[in-house]
């Protein structure tokens, strides 16, 4: 017998019981208890160890897969562009078309596919930023996010497939575009582990934890260089020095465990695909290690990384100042607001016209992929002394890795002049194409080019001493590969200013007989660079005015008188701890800052409320404030201020005087005040 609904008609009996009916129908309720109560004790069992290695896990392999996959793609596609240029034969206008066109295509195709992305980003209580997601490494943008500012669209994971899309369309432009992957999969294995972070919550029905999305963030960033180059733990290292201002000892596990599953999975599947019989180094190298470098070498070695540190300088210099003149100049600006695919096409078209195998790219190998250069340079054998029996007519790429070097050769000039010339070109050229508007890495092309740098300057040694450093005993020849060994990992180095590239080398080639000369090179010309300029990633940031706190030098004595009662903001909106809802509306209006002090009395500072809260408070008259505010001193100095920002990831601090609130301070006020201050006190 129906009940009928009190105060309802009789119509509306049928229709309630319909609705409840479809609501509440549910097939084998005593089965799906059982498969719910089944998978409950399985997932218990599974998490006894800790759900964070199953994710890390995932994230390791999911990464490595997405890896090897775009390197096949990208040797496929790479091989088609080399057949399509010799079966056009020996008509020069089709060799030259086919040359230019093909990584034309690729490039246009890659920029405007990335920009199908929000161009935009911003969170709670921050402006709106213009931070093209796709375009570039991704990595300045990641330093931003870890020192806790809100760029939430620039993680989704809808930006992951146009990135990976992207990105192996840049890297199928080959080494006329030149350029690598590492910081865009750095990217791409940060989305994925913000989206995997999510998963986690929703699997282990926990609340949303920011520290939990910094640690699988900061996973992230190791497995996004391990599974490049393969080497797990100077991918670590890598992103503890150029990622993280302040690193979490518990982290570190993290990102060893997920870069080591990443790593190995990577060569795991190499070695599945017949590419090699075991698990084996990235760049094979055939140094030898019985007799490796002759202990006098050191100071060639030295010479090497004082170069590496003056080049470096000079090319972050340039480079730095070639993005703000392409963004303010206003044709390139106008481009690249409107037509980004235009601009490509016309500075890969000029690139491409330059390294024309039958035109100066004879004088550059630009007939070598990216791996072939790493490959002819890291070569255990001196170039100088193969020069008189080689042909003169060069072997094609990639049919003999024995025969590489010889696309360092050419009749009409010698090795020396080759590289001399690769160098003095690419210099130029690689600071034109950090500014393509499409997915692309740049720690490649310098590791690339540093590797050159030390190649030639191991030629010029072994053209000096053909029997080695000592006049007596035995002779022991001047290894050349080991100087491109120090140079790759000097000149990458300093313009990252990371000191792990000297790990990174080894692991990629599995050679450890240079480890002391690379690490004293690396060491050398991260002195340099380190003190002229700011690092390759900071000067992106600088130029893109991201809202990334600068690094202040400890030597810098002046900064210590800086006080922050000298740049606080001194009109601040603060609501009393009884006020009503009047009180609140006027606050909200007054200022749209992300967090409100709580005052009593003198005013007496007694808490924070978040402007969420008080949004809530306004729809439903109720809500709470929190005590989790850092309140700091008037006479705080400058360097403090700086360390509190930046350990606890924090946007705002409230200055006090006796527990009396008597300003604030932003990070802006950081990044502006306190350097205006610092520098007329002469800091």
């Amino acid at each position: 017998m129906e009940r009928p609904v009190p105060g309802g008609l009789p119509g509306e009996k049928e229709e309630e019981r319909v609705l409840v009916s479809e609501k509440s129908w549910r097939p084998c309720p005593k089965a799906r208890r059982r498969l719910r109560g089944c998978l409950e004790r399985v997932k218990q069992q599974l998490f006894r160890v800790g759900e964070d290695w199953y994710f890390l896990f995932i994230l390791g392999v999911l990464m490595a897969t997405i890896s090897f996959v775009m390197d096949l793609l990208v040797v496929r596609l790479y091989e088609a562009h080399r057949w399509l240029y010799q079966e056009v034969g020996d008509i020069l206008v089709l060799k030259y078309l086919s040359w230019t066109m093909y990584p034309m295509a690729l490039a246009a195709f890659s920029t405007g596919f990335s920009q199908s992305i929000t161009p935009y980003s911003g969170g709670e209580g921050t402006p709106k930023i213009w931070i093209p997601p796709p375009p570039g490494s991704g990595i300045p943008e990641l330093k931003t996010i870890l020192t806790g500012v809100v760029l939430e669209d620039y993680l989704a994971i809808q930006n992951f497939g146009a990135k990976v899309v992207g990105l192996t369309c840049t890297l199928a432009s080959g080494s006329t575009v030149f350029l690598g992957k590492v910081g865009p999969f750095v990217h791409l294995s940060a989305m994925a582990a913000a989206y995997l972070g999510k998963m986690r919550t929703s699997v282990t029905r926990e609340y949303e934890n920011k520290f939990k999305q910094n640690e699988m963030l900061v996973a992230a960033q190791a497995v996004g260089v391990a599974t490049v180059f393969g080497a797990p733990i100077s991918g670590v290292l890598f992103s503890i020095e150029v990622m993280a201002s302040h690193f979490a000892v518990r982290d570190y596990w993290r990102g060893f465990f997920a870069a080591t599953c990443g790593a190995f999975v990577f060569r795991l599947l190499a070695v599945f695909n017949s590419e090699q019989d075991t698990i084996a180094a990235v760049f094979k190298s055939d140094l030898k290690i019985d007799f490796p470098f002759d202990l006098l070498e050191t100071f060639f070695f030295a010479i090497l990384g004082a170069v590496c540190g003056l080049v470096g300088c000079a090319y972050l210099f340039c480079q730095r100042w070639l993005l703000a003149a392409v963004k303010e100049n206003r044709l390139t600006a106008k481009l690249l607001a409107t037509d980004k695919p235009v601009y490509t096409v016309l500075v890969v078209l000029l690139l491409a016209s330059i390294t024309f195998p039958p035109g100066l790219g004879q004088l550059m190998a630009s007939r070598l992929t990216m791996k072939e250069y790493l490959t002819s340079l890291f070569d255990n054998r001196t170039w100088g002394v193969l020069v008189p029996n080689a042909s003169s007519v060069a072997k094609p790429p990639g049919v003999d890795p024995q025969g590489l070097w010889q696309e360092w050769y050419h009749p009409s000039a010698t090795i020396f002049g080759t590289l001399a010339f690769f160098l003095l070109m690419k210099f130029w050229m690689l600071i034109l194409a950090t500014t393509l508007p499409l997915p692309a890495g740049y720690f490649m092309p310098i590791f690339i080019y540093g590797a050159t740098i030390g190649r030639l300057l191991g030629e010029t040694v072994a053209l000096l001493f053909p029997r080695g450093l000592r006049s007596e005993g035995d002779p022991h020849h001047i290894i050349p590969g080991g100087y491109a060994l120090a140079g790759a990992a000097a000149f990458s180095g300093s313009v990252t200013h990371a000191i792990s590239t000297a790990l990174l080398v080894c692991e990629a080639t599995g050679h450890l007989g240079h480890v002391l000369p690379v690490v004293l090179a690396v060491l050398v010309a991260n002195a340099i660079t380190q003190k002229h300029q700011p690092s390759f990633y900071d000067g992106t940031i600088i130029v893109k005015k991201l809202p990334y706190l600068p690094r202040i030098r400890s030597r810098h004595m002046a900064s210590y008188q800086v006080v922050v009662e000298e740049f606080m903001e001194r009109q601040v909106v603060a609501l009393a701890k009884g006020g009503g809802f009047e009180e609140v509306l006027v606050a909200l209006d007054a200022s749209v800052n992300a967090e409100y002090p709580v005052v009593e009395r003198s005013p007496t500072l007694v808490g924070t409320v978040s402007r969420a809260q008080l949004v809530a408070f306004l729809q439903s008259h109720k809500g709470r404030g929190r005590g989790g505010f850092v309140p700091t001193h008037p006479h705080c100095h400058l360097p403090k201020a700086h360390h509190l920002f930046e350990l606890l990831k924090l946007q705002r601090i409230f200055v006090t005087r006796f527990g009396e609130l008597v300003g604030a301070v932003s990070r802006v006020e950081v990044r502006g005040g306190g350097r205006t201050r610092g520098s007329q006190r002469g800091g």
